[in-house]
């Protein structure tokens, strides 16, 4: 199972769509957002595309009431889970936070297949040794709004063969 993951769009809804349709193209089935949404307008155009969206909410948090109330009137594309989120798809355990810090004790700590977090607006992709003797997933796409960093940017990656690949968007500004 293929995904998109993305973090800080910062109320860029084209951007955002942007990157969700090269995603889907290329075969990802659902998008993970790390947070720094901002509005629910942000999200209108993404939902278009009609993939199902798990997101979280981040420092900045604008109109969380307005964001919850669009993932009630999605028909189940929108989930909208507050501060962090466990999820399993394609046999994965997956938690999702904003923050790296977070992140990496959670990526540490070894009950999940792969952590996402953003943020910090630099991308890292990295495979931790955890606390259980294995190995966890420590994935952070930067910022698909390219706010404060060289190029917008998001991650493709396979569940199945767990690999990640950082992507560019491709627009301007």
């Amino acid at each position: 199972m293929k995904i998109c993951i993305v973090s800080d769009s910062h109320d860029r809804g084209p951007m955002l769509a942007t990157a969700i349709a090269a995603a889907k193209a290329l075969g990802a089935e659902t998008v993970l957002h790390c947070g720094d949404l901002i509005g629910a307008n942000t999200l209108l155009a993404s939902l278009k595309l009609g993939l199902p969206i798990h997101a979280v909410h981040g420092n900045n948090l604008g109109d969380p009431v307005s964001i919850a109330r669009l993932a009630c009137h999605s028909e189940g594309l929108l989930h909208y889970h507050g501060n962090d989120a466990t999820l399993t798809l394609g046999g994965r355990l997956i938690f999702i936070t904003h923050y790296p810090h977070i992140g990496h004790a959670f990526a540490r700590a070894g009950d999940h297949d792969l952590v996402c977090c953003g943020h910090s607006h630099e991308p890292e992709i990295r495979c931790l040794e955890n606390y259980k003797g294995g190995q966890s997933w420590l994935v952070n796409p930067g910022t698909v709004a390219g706010l404060g960093a060289p190029a917008a940017t998001w991650i493709l990656g396979d569940l199945t063969t767990m690999r990640f690949e950082l992507q560019q968007l491709e627009t301007s500004r």
